[in-house]
């Protein structure tokens, strides 16, 4: 590794070498600092550097404040007089899965370099860096952790002071680290969103892999940008480097040499969160099984080429965000959720290992076995297109009560524009009805998450109250709210039980009582009766049971609750 910052030693006076060594630098390269450390370190070098700002930007679940590191090579670090220079943003996040800390130390290399001048910063990119995202997990350290990961010799733990993994909840925001994010991430504005991460999963001979924001998912002029352009100028640099990318080996049966399917980042992730927001989003995934020098070397230079491709098309990078964002203003429809289309695929050069089965020492049983011994390099085909599989009309706007103040905070988290009404307000409106739905059996992230949603739609007037929210649908945040307030997205409000108090019912019914009362009804409604027979016909079960047969009743009359089954999120029709 001494290799690797050796020249640092010839154009830095010796003083100045000590000041700025980083603690990665400072052990024998299979070390990463603690928390303590780094926030020490990042605190000095803004002390000595015109270009770097050291900020707080929120709370974290572990009590100490999130930080942001701002790095501008003419000193102006207000995003305000960033964005009107017209500079590019290059968001970094270290540290979301501390137990993943290369891009901890690559990042304070890299700004090291950059502030001595080793490297250059160019003129029209600003930086933005958070050091580390999970406090929590990375005061949690151990040795321990991570057994099959080749160092450093002690990192943090995955989970937040919550136990959650930070990387799902970007759009539920259980945790404060979830709310200072947004925060930033809408200060900040990026064009190019970096997470820095190790991967698991297959034995091979790359040392960097690379999750991209999916093409098709992206969409439009991004998304035809980010694949024709922006990932191949990534893998040329990195190659010229002599580090050989791969798209993130997205195959866990033993046999990547066959293809894999992109992996797919829905917005719960990082790089799908900020895809809501037009933004190039990548996740970077070296192999835990390199030396830790060579990972953070690997992820070093991953970002000196973001920053170099950025620089030389910066018009074109604004140009397609700027285009996409308009388009999305008048965009009719967004695809909600996605399916991998294996009739069209891409190529790749994947460099692996053969691998075999021979017998566990374990249990006697055959087990998975790379063999180093016999690399390989073949072309080997990469499903990186989708197809949309659901879609969602965009509506004129939402409505949301005011009761919904979980969902509302939310929203302004993100700077949604909305405003509330000034008086009682009756609107004809689309309802939606929940018809059916099913909740994970075990919990996820603290969730019991929805799926398989079933609706019904119907129009209906409807009395809101002053205060409730109107969500006008012409503006940046257009495809995060079809993304979150349409039930059936596979990350929406709805997926992720803000709304399951609809699903329970409130009012009810004594059968005894209500028998009489539901005979009266059927006489005078006949479409009831014959659909409460059908049902006895189609369900012996349901013929057998009264009770089912009188809760039918209850529920297809003017007495079941309105807002049973009824989402309370409501679309305005053109």
């Amino acid at each position: 590794m001494k290799s690797f910052f050796i020249g640092l030693a010839l154009i830095i006076a010796p003083g100045l070498m000590a000041q700025h060594k980083t603690p990665f630098e400072s052990g024998t390269g299979n070390q990463t600092p603690e928390y303590s450390e780094i926030v020490k370190w990042w605190t000095l070098l803004d002390k000595s550097s015109s270009m770097v700002q050291m900020n707080t930007a929120g709370m974290t679940d572990a009590g100490y404040p999130l930080h942001l590191i701002i790095v501008s090579k003419d000193g102006a670090f207000n995003f305000n007089s960033i964005h009107k220079k017209n500079k590019i943003v290059i968001l970094i996040n270290n540290g979301i899965h501390p137990g993943e800390p290369d891009g901890i130390d690559a990042s304070m290399l890299l700004i090291r370099d950059i502030s001595e001048h080793k490297i250059s910063l160019p003129d029209n990119v600003v930086l933005g860096i958070i050091p580390v995202y999970n406090i929590g997990g990375c005061l949690d350290r151990s040795t321990e952790y991570r057994v099959d990961q080749n160092g450093p010799e002690a990192f943090g733990f995955r989970g937040n002071s919550q136990n959650l993994d930070l990387n799902r909840d970007f759009i539920k925001c259980d945790s404060k680290e979830a709310k200072a994010f947004a925060g930033i991430f809408h200060l900040t504005d990026p064009d190019i969103f970096i997470d820095n991460h190790v991967s698991d999963g297959a034995d091979y001979q790359h040392v960097m892999t690379l999750i991209s924001t999916q093409h098709n998912k992206l969409g439009g002029i991004m998304g035809e940008y980010l694949n024709t352009n922006l990932e191949p100028g990534l893998y040329s640099s990195m190659k010229n480097k002599g580090f050989d990318l791969i798209p993130y080996v997205n195959a866990f049966d033993g046999k990547p040499e066959q293809g894999w399917p992109q992996f797919m980042d829905w917005p719960r992730y990082s790089s799908g969160y900020a895809a809501t927001w037009s933004c190039f989003s990548f996740i970077t995934e070296t192999h835990m099984l390199k030396p830790y020098p060579q990972r953070v070397k690997a992820t070093y230079e991953l970002m000196r080429t973001f920053i170099e491709f950025a620089s030389n098309h910066a018009t074109e990078i604004k140009q397609a965000r700027i285009q996409t964002r308009k388009a999305e203003l008048n965009q009719k429809e967004f695809p909600l959720s996605w399916i991998s289309d294996r009739s069209q695929s891409s190529t790749r050069l994947y460099k692996g290992y053969e691998s075999t089965f021979k017998s566990s020492e374990v249990s006697g049983l055959p087990r998975l076995y790379y063999d180093r011994n016999k690399p390989f390099d073949k072309i080997i085909p990469f499903y990186d297109y989708y197809k949309p599989n659901l879609v969602a009309e965009k509506p004129a706007a939402y409505i949301i009560p005011q009761g919904w103040w979980k969902v509302i905070d939310l929203l302004k988290l993100n700077r949604v524009q909305m405003h509330q009404f000034l008086h009682d307000t009756l609107i004809q409106v689309e309802i939606t009805k929940i018809m059916e739905y099913k909740s994970s059996a075990r919990q996820y992230e603290m969730h019991h998450p929805n799926s398989q949603v079933k609706t019904n739609t119907s129009m209906q007037m409807i009395s809101f109250h002053k205060g409730d929210f109107y969500i006008p649908m012409n503006q940046t945040a257009n495809r995060f709210l079809m993304e979150v307030l349409e039930p059936t997205g596979p990350d929406s409000y709805f997926t992720w039980n803000f709304f399951d108090s609809v699903l329970g019912q409130k009012e009810g019914f004594s059968d005894y009582a209500f028998e009489d009362i539901a005979a009266d009804y059927l006489k005078t409604h006949p479409d009831i009766q014959s659909a409460l027979d059908k049902k006895r016909m189609e369900d012996t079960a349901f013929s057998h049971r009264a009770d089912l047969q009188l809760e039918f009743v209850y529920n297809h009359s003017p007495w079941v609750e309105p807002a049973y089954m009824r989402y309370p999120v409501y679309r305005v029709k053109k």
